[in-house]
């Protein structure tokens, strides 16, 4: 149960995340205003909390493996919201980064 509650914690923090750098991005760089890239702003607050209410107690673990879900989230993202198409490459290295991240997170530890 406790993975199953860090899988979805990461979920969240991703959708918070990345959302709001892509809301952020739509602000400025795609010229849709102040309020886009205000909301990018919140929601990357709101990312910040999210990680503190994950299992593990260890910052830098959390952090770490959350990378392999920024990275394959980020891709996923590109392809709901922009159309992009990653590559087998792209696809590669998310799934790299997955099984980082599946290792830092949930190997069975002695402590």
């Amino acid at each position: 149960m406790l993975i199953l509650r860090s899988v979805a914690l990461f979920a969240v923090a991703a959708l918070f995340e990345i959302g709001g750098a892509w809301l952020v991005w739509q602000g400025v760089r795609e010229n849709r205003g102040w309020l886009w890239a205000a909301g990018g702003v919140l929601a990357l607050g709101a990312y910040g909390f999210v990680a503190t209410f994950q299992p593990d107690a260890h910052f830098g673990r959390v952090l770490a493996a959350y990378g392999g879900i920024f990275v394959a989230g980020s891709l996923l993202w590109g392809v709901v919201a922009d159309g992009y198409r990653p590559d087998r490459w792209d696809v590669v290295g998310a799934l790299v980064c997955l099984a980082g991240m599946a290792l830092i997170m949930y190997a069975p530890r002695g402590d």
